[in-house]
């Protein structure tokens, strides 16, 4: 009998039909809270402040749920202008009880 556990990562077991499953990640880059009076009055080319800088941590979230932190980048080449976002920490991602 063999002491050592199996140690199978979820996210790689390819025998499992829900990690081909594609999802929607929200990237959230900061918040606006205008008075309704402000927002209603906005035309085009306004801008709507937000709470973050250029340079702060965004959130990703799959529903309601936060489930990482990154920075925003520019990829560079073919699809110069192309967003994304490097992850700096993945939260623990277990079950709700």
């Amino acid at each position: 009998m063999d002491d050592q556990p199996l140690v199978e990562s979820q996210a790689t077991d390819t025998s499992n039909p829900f990690t081909a499953v594609p999802i929607e990640v929200t990237v959230c880059v900061g918040r606006a809270r205008p008075i309704i009076r402000d927002l209603v009055s906005m035309g085009e080319n306004a801008l709507l402040t937000l709470d973050t800088r250029v340079d702060d941590p965004v959130e990703l979230f799959v529903g309601e749920r936060l489930i990482a932190r990154g920075v925003l980048e520019e990829i560079e080449g073919d699809v110069s202008g192309q967003l994304a976002v490097r992850l700096t920490e993945i939260l623990q991602l277990q079950a709700s009880p």
